[in-house]
C-alpha cells in the first residue's frame, strides 16, 4: 500500500480501479509530398481546423448548458487560436512553400508556440502552453485519423489517473463513469483545477510522479477530504474507506433535509450562512442550499478570459446576473485578486521571484487604476439591482483602503454625471488577511461598513507557508493557536466597534471549527454552497453557551494537535455520523 498526498479540489470518497490516461505523444517525423499532393494536404489541414473548431464549439455548448457560461470561457482561447490567421498562414507556408506533410507543418509550428510559452518561465503561462499541447493533439487527430482514448465508453465507475488533464479531456468527464481523479500535477488556479471543482467529485491533483506507479486495474482510492490518494490498500484499508464511501454518501443525501431549514442555534441565535462563488450562476445554486446570500464573490475568473481582460459592460452583465439569482438577498463583490499567482493575460511577462509577496491584489488594482476603475463601475452599476457590497481584498494598510474608497467615489461621481442608476449608499467593506490589517483592527473599524476574515491569506501569512505548496502543507494549520488568537481578536474588536464581521475562507465551511467561530463571536459564515447543509446541521445542534465553552478551551491550547483533537471530539458529539 502506498499513500500520496497532494491538493483537494473537491471533497469526497471515492474507490475504484484505476484508469490510467497516457500522453497523447504523437512523434512526426519530417515528410514531404510532391507538388501535386501539396494542395491535398493543404485541404486536409484546412479540414482539421474546421472540425476541430466545430468540435470545441459543441463541447463549449455542452459546458455551458451544464456549468455555465463562464466555465465554458475556458475554450474560447482554443477556438481563438486556431482562427489566429498568422498561426494559419504559418503553417500553411509550409505546406505550400516546402511541399511539408499537413501533420508535419502543424506539429512543426505548434511546438516553436509551446516553446515560446516554456521560455517565458512564468509557471501560470505554462497552463497556456498546455493549451496549445491540446490544441496541437486535436488537429492531428483529425489529420491523422487517430482516435485517442475515449472515456465515454467506459462500463463502470473508475477512478482516473493522469499525469495532466486538458481542459478539453477535463470538460468531458461529466458523461462519463469517472467517479475522481489522481493527477500528478496541476495547481489550484488552473483551468483543469477551475473545471474539476465545478465538476464536483472527488479529485487531488499535485501528486507528483503518482500515474508512473499504477497500472489499470490497481485499486484505488481517493480521499480528497484529507487531501490523499492511497494506491492498493490493504484489506483493512479498503474496508474502512468502503465503509466511510458508504457513510459520506448517506450523509450527503440526509443534507438535503435542511436546506429549507433556518441556520438558527439550539437555543434560537440567528446564524447567517453565505456561499462563496466564482460564476454568476453559483449564486442560484448558493440560494438552492439554503443560502443567505453571497458572502464572497470571487471575480478573477472573469480575468482568466484569454481575449484579455472583460470590458465593463461583460462585468456588469456578471455581477447583475449573480445579483438577480441571489433574489434579493445581499450579494458581496470582491475586487479583482489578480497578479503574479493568478493573472494569466501576458500583460507582464517578468516572473516575480515571490507572487504570493509580490504585486497582487489590492496592489495591483492601485498600480492599475483604468482597470480598477473599470470593475468598479461595474460593481456599481449592478447596485442598482440588487443588495450589492464592495469589498477590497489584501488590505495592509489605511492609505490602501483610502486610496481603494476614493478611486470607488471617483466611479460613482462619473456614473452620476453619465445618469446611470446606482447604490449611493453602498456598503464598503475589507478582508483581513495580513497580520498587519488584522493588529490594526481597531483603526480600520473606523472607516468601513464591514470586515471579512479571508483565512486562507490569513493562515499562510501568520504560519509563512505557501497555501499552495503541497512541499509545505503540513506547516499549513488553521488550528495553530496563533492562528486562533488572532481571529479572536479581529472578532473582538469588530464587536466592540459594531462592525459587522464574517469569515469567507475555508475555515467557514469545515464543521471542524463551526463551534469555535460561533464561539469567539462569529454570527455570519460564507463558504461553498455544497458545505452550507452541513454547517447549518451543526449550528442547529449547538447553544451558544456550549460554543463559548469549546472556544474557551481551544484558545488555552498550546499546540495546533491539542486544538484539533479537541475541536474534532466536540464535534462529533454532535454529528456522530459525520464521516468527514
Amino acid at each position: 500500500m502506498e499513500i500520496f498526498r497532494g491538493i483537494s479540489v473537491s471533497p469526497g470518497v471515492a474507490i475504484g480501479e484505476a484508469v490510467v490516461l497516457e500522453a497523447e505523444e504523437y512523434r512526426i517525423p519530417y515528410r514531404v509530398v510532391s507538388a501535386n499532393d501539396a494542395p491535398q494536404e493543404h485541404e486536409r489541414f484546412l479540414a482539421a481546423v474546421q472540425t476541430s473548431i466545430g468540435e470545441i464549439e459543441e463541447q463549449s455548448t455542452h459546458l455551458s448548458a451544464h456549468l455555465g457560461r463562464d466555465a465554458a470561457n475556458v475554450f474560447d482561447w482554443h477556438v481563438g487560436v486556431l482562427k489566429d490567421e498568422s498561426l494559419r498562414d504559418q503553417i500553411s507556408q509550409l505546406i505550400k512553400k516546402k511541399h511539408a506533410a499537413a501533420a508535419y507543418a502543424v506539429s512543426t509550428v505548434m511546438r516553436s508556440y509551446q516553446r515560446r510559452f516554456m521560455k517565458m518561465s512564468d509557471p501560470l503561462l505554462v497552463e497556456r502552453m498546455r493549451d496549445v499541447q491540446d490544441i496541437e493533439r486535436r488537429l492531428l487527430r483529425h489529420i491523422l485519423g487517430e482516435a485517442r482514448e475515449d472515456l465515454a465508453h467506459l462500463t463502470k465507475p473508475v477512478i482516473l489517473v493522469a499525469h495532466d488533464l486538458t481542459p478539453t479531456q477535463t470538460a468531458q468527464l461529466s458523461n462519463t463513469k469517472v467517479i475522481g481523479v489522481a493527477l500528478d500535477s496541476g495547481a489550484a488556479t488552473s483551468h483543469t483545477a477551475i473545471l474539476l471543482q465545478s465538476w464536483g467529485r472527488p479529485g487531488v491533483i499535485g501528486l507528483g510522479d503518482i500515474s508512473t506507479h499504477f497500472s489499470g486495474g490497481d485499486t484505488i482510492i481517493v480521499d480528497s477530504t484529507n487531501q490523499l490518494v492511497i494506491a492498493n490498500p490493504t484489506e483493512s484499508t479498503l474496508a474502512e474507506y468502503r465503509v466511510r464511501e458508504a457513510a459520506y454518501s448517506r450523509f450527503s443525501h440526509a443534507l438535503d433535509d435542511f436546506k429549507d431549514l433556518p441556520a438558527i442555534t439550539h437555543d434560537k441565535q440567528p446564524i447567517s450562512l453565505f456561499s462563496n462563488i466564482e460564476f454568476p450562476y453559483e449564486s442560484r445554486a448558493g440560494m438552492a442550499k439554503g443560502a443567505s446570500g453571497v458572502g464572497l464573490y470571487r471575480t478573477e475568473f472573469l480575468f482568466l478570459r484569454p481575449e484579455g481582460a472583460p470590458t465593463e459592460d461583460q462585468q456588469f452583465i456578471a455581477y447583475r446576473d449573480a445579483t438577480l439569482g441571489a433574489g434579493g438577498k445581499p450579494v458581496t463583490i470582491r475586487t479583482f485578486d489578480l497578479g503574479a499567482d493568478k493573472y494569466t493575460q501576458q500583460r507582464s511577462y517578468e516572473q516575480e521571484r515571490n507572487p504570493m509577496l509580490g504585486l497582487r491584489s489590492i496592489r495591483y488594482s492601485l498600480r492599475n487604476l483604468d482597470m480598477f476603475k473599470v470593475q468598479l463601475r461595474a460593481v456599481l452599476r449592478a447596485s442598482a439591482h440588487g443588495d450589492v457590497r464592495v469589498m477590497f481584498p489584501l488590505i495592509n494598510s489605511l492609505m490602501e483602503f483610502r486610496q481603494a474608497k476614493m478611486t470607488l467615489h471617483d466611479a460613482m461621481e462619473d456614473l452620476e454625471e453619465e445618469g446611470v442608476a446606482l447604490n449611493r449608499d453602498i456598503k464598503i467593506g475589507i478582508m483581513v488577511e495580513t497580520p498587519a490589517a488584522a493588529i490594526q483592527i481597531k483603526e480600520f473599524c473606523r472607516e468601513v461598513d464591514f470586515v471579512s476574515l479571508g483565512t486562507n491569506d490569513l493562515i499562510q501569512y501568520l504560519l509563512a507557508v505557501d497555501r499552495g505548496n503541497v512541499r509545505v502543507s503540513q506547516y499549513y494549520i488553521p488550528s495553530h493557536p496563533a492562528v486562533l488568537r488572532a481571529i479572536r481578536d479581529v472578532v473582538r474588536a469588530c464587536s466592540q466597534a459594531e462592525v459587522d464581521c464574517s469569515i469567507c475562507g475555508e475555515m467557514a465551511g469545515q464543521p471542524l471549527y463551526t463551534m469555535f467561530l460561533l464561539g469567539v463571536g462569529l454570527r455570519t459564515l460564507s463558504m461553498a454552497p455544497a458545505n452550507i447543509p452541513e454547517i447549518k446541521k451543526l449550528v442547529r445542534l449547538t447553544t451558544l453557551s456550549q460554543a463559548r465553552r469549546v472556544a474557551r478551551r481551544a484558545l488555552g491550547f498550546d499546540t495546533d494537535r491539542q486544538v484539533t483533537n479537541y475541536l474534532r471530539d466536540e464535534m462529533c458529539k454532535l454529528l456522530p455520523d459525520d464521516p468527514i
